[in-house]
């Protein structure tokens, strides 16, 4: 059976990668934004296109972004927590010898 520490942590992950999504979404959404000003103002094929395929594209930049962010932000905030493990670990072994050479 899971404990409530386990699904504390689980919580915590799943909003670091829902704030990741977030923030990919809105960096590469402003990046496709300037992309879509770009080829507006340049391409005559991409201001022939559709504005739902415009929107596609756009879009699939946003997916692709928050995609990318939450993983990071996922891999990182996993990477915190086994520094965390490790650091209570190894203070758990200084005071266990503490106690030994005490007694």
């Amino acid at each position: 059976m899971r404990g409530s520490a386990h699904d504390k942590e689980a919580n915590a992950a799943s909003w670091e990668a829902v704030h990741g999504a977030l923030y990919g979404a809105a960096k590469y959404g402003a990046f496709m934004g300037i992309l879509h000003g770009v080829g507006h103002a340049l391409s005559p094929v991409y201001r022939g296109l559709t504005i739902q395929f415009k929107v596609y594209i756009h879009m699939s930049g946003m997916v692709l972004g928050s995609m990318l962010e939450a993983d990071s932000r996922l891999r990182q905030y996993e990477a915190d927590m086994r520094h965390q493990r490790r650091v209570a670990r190894h203070q758990a072994r200084l005071a266990a010898l503490r106690d030994d050479d005490e007694n």
